[in-house]
């Protein structure tokens, strides 16, 4: 790759570059202008391209990799992997979706293989909207007034509320590897989409386009991730 800088142009002309990209039905893409310039720059062999597409991305490469391999060894592994795929594929790219969810699902298909082959039992369709159809309670039944109590189905107690908590508290590194260990903790679907929504602040439409799943089924997993975590937060301040 040449060397140089790259700086990002939303500038161009968007159906002039899409045309340039495999010559693409424009009718079909949806990749952004910016997307489309990036690809042509590393094309070219732009150096600053590449560095700057790992600069934006390798962090949540890597946490996702996780969501599918423990070792963090493995991880980046899968990731140096994924960015090979990526210099190798781009000619391929018709900008029929977004370069980083293009790029997520090559880093996705490169983790679950590897955690096949490392012994791991990852099911492939673990996201599917039938993970939404049986009865998985997001929080303790037992938190809620019996059905023969006059306020049935209202809180026992309220959770707690944690906004008068200090932030330099709320923020310790301690507070943080307890969220890490619960998220860790989730079944993989709802691990994979609380990442990318809570960690990585994707778009509720951008996660779903990403893993193939309905809104809804992205609604459920996302709040019973969300309420699991809460939960192991509310019996970490309990206990203190």
């Amino acid at each position: 790759m040449s060397k140089g800088t790259y700086q990002r142009e939303n500038l161009f002309d968007v159906a002039i570059v899409q045309h340039t990209i495999n010559g693409t039905n424009l009718a079909g893409v949806v990749a952004s202008a910016d997307d489309l310039y990036l690809i042509e720059q590393l094309r070219s062999g732009n150096e600053a391209a590449f560095v700057a597409l790992i600069d934006r991305y390798a962090t949540a490469m890597l946490r996702l990799a996780m969501v599918y391999v423990t070792a963090g060894a493995v991880a980046e592994e899968v990731v140096q992997e994924t960015w090979l795929a990526v210099l190798e594929g781009l000619n391929r790219f018709e900008g029929r979706s977004s370069l980083k969810t293009w790029m997520f699902r090559i880093l996705t298909n490169c983790a679950k293989t590897r955690a096949q082959r490392e012994g791991r039992s990852i099911p492939l369709s673990s996201l599917s909207d039938m993970d939404t159809d049986y009865p998985e309670y997001a929080v303790d039944p037992d938190r809620f007034l019996p059905a023969d109590h006059q306020w049935s189905g209202h809180w026992v107690s309220f959770p707690a509320n944690w906004e008068d908590m200090p932030e330099d508290r709320t923020l310790s590194q301690e507070i943080r590897a307890c969220i890490d260990r619960a998220i860790e903790a989730l079944p993989p679907n709802q691990r994979q989409v609380i990442t990318l929504r809570d960690i990585e602040a994707w778009k509720a439409e951008e996660t779903c386009a990403f893993l193939s799943i309905s809104e809804v089924n992205q609604r459920v997993l996302l709040h019973r991730a969300r309420s699991k975590v809460r939960g192991v937060l509310e019996k970490y301040f309990e206990e203190e």
